[in-house]
């Protein structure tokens, strides 16, 4: 099982800021080239445009601050889907400092702050499947089905029964 990296080793900036040693490993992530920027301007090391937001995705958000929540949703749905990108970037950024860079105006909800939390989080080995002895009908299959919440909890200790007289 893979860990995650140190919260420090991955940072963000907008790529129009200055470059600086302190970068680390200077990682774009979005999907388009950032306009007016030449490349060598950017001193980029990796174009990680696979780990950026779809296209219709990136359209429908257009950075509207209303839509934000939905998009994390939305794009989190999609890096679940990219796992050996992420897990690249996930392993780079447990040796060394990783500056995610993004184009985007709003530095606080843009991908490149989705995408760090996505690195960030310790990965989650999947369940193994379990074969079931009976089929499931037709109208409970794929269904998702709630857990109480006392499942799990260790009942409180019993008193002794009182001594008799």
């Amino acid at each position: 099982m893979e860990r995650a990296p140190p919260a420090g080793n991955v940072v963000l900036k907008r790529i129009y800021d200055r470059p600086a040693e302190a970068d680390g490993v200077r990682v774009l992530v979005d999907r388009l080239w950032p306009r007016g920027l030449r490349k060598e301007a950017a001193r980029t090391d990796l174009w990680m445009k696979d780990l950026a937001p779809s296209r219709d995705l990136r359209l429908w958000f257009g950075h509207d601050a209303a839509r934000w929540p939905e998009f994390r949703q939305r794009y989190r749905q999609e890096l679940a889907a990219k796992t050996e990108a992420l897990a690249a970037l996930r392993a780079l950024a447990r040796h060394r400092r990783v500056t995610l860079l993004y184009a985007a105006a709003d530095g606080r909800r843009n991908n490149a702050a989705v995408l760090r939390a996505a690195v960030l989080m310790r990965p989650v080995a999947p369940l193994p499947v379990m074969p079931s002895r009976r089929q499931p009908s037709p109208e409970v299959s794929g269904a998702a089905y709630a857990v109480s919440p006392d499942a799990g909890r260790v009942p409180a200790p019993t008193p002794p029964p009182s001594p008799r007289r």
